[in-house]
């Protein structure tokens, strides 16, 4: 969509952009796309409006449609975008195995108790196989946090230096937009 606005010496027209990103993650969007030609629609009030359930914001930007080298800019913003994408993937990452690990240990555990608890309801009780398997049901219960924690801790080690080299190329592709724009990214409208 594109609006001309009337300037004392020209109109300009303005193409827009809505981008939804974790509230976490706003000011690098907002920065980041800053060096693309984008800034935030002073139009609206506050530039984003944030949604309680899953945290995200919903960030309107706007740009010069006669911007020179906007094709180039174009193609470093599809850049940054799959660069962020990677981030946010390689953030949900360190905690995925570690839930799924988790839950399944829990689920075998809840398994076994059950065993343990028809074996103890059976007609006559079989005391010894109630306990038999109630010890690998209470280990079942227990061990999923510790393991969970483990695996995280080890996911983390892993993928830190991923996102690390990430925001790197973050870096550099915004660097390149900002030096095709010009002064340090600043665009006046």
């Amino acid at each position: 969509m594109a609006v001309m606005e009337k300037n004392s010496e020209h109109y300009v027209g303005y193409e827009y952009m809505e981008v939804e990103a974790g509230d976490s993650k706003a000011s690098m969007y907002i920065d980041g796309y800053r060096n693309f030609g984008w800034e935030q629609d002073g139009n609206l009030d506050i530039g984003y409006h944030q949604n309680p359930y899953d945290r995200t914001v919903l960030l309107r930007f706007k740009r010069d449609r006669k911007l020179i080298n906007k094709a180039e800019l174009t193609r470093l913003q599809r850049n940054f975008e799959d660069c962020m994408h990677q981030i946010d993937v390689l953030e949900k990452s360190k905690t995925t195995k570690g839930i799924m690990v988790s839950i399944s240990i829990g689920i075998v555990g809840t398994i076994f108790m059950a065993g343990s608890t028809f074996a103890v309801t059976a007609s006559p009780p079989i005391i010894w196989l109630c306990i038999l398997l109630a010890i690998p049901g209470f280990a079942g219960w227990i061990l999923p946090y510790f393991c969970y924690k483990a695996m995280v801790s080890k996911r983390i080690k892993t993928v830190n230096p991923l996102i690390e080299k990430k925001y790197d190329e973050i870096y550099e592709i915004c660097e390149k937009g900002s030096r095709l724009l010009g002064k340090n990214g600043n665009v006046s409208f």
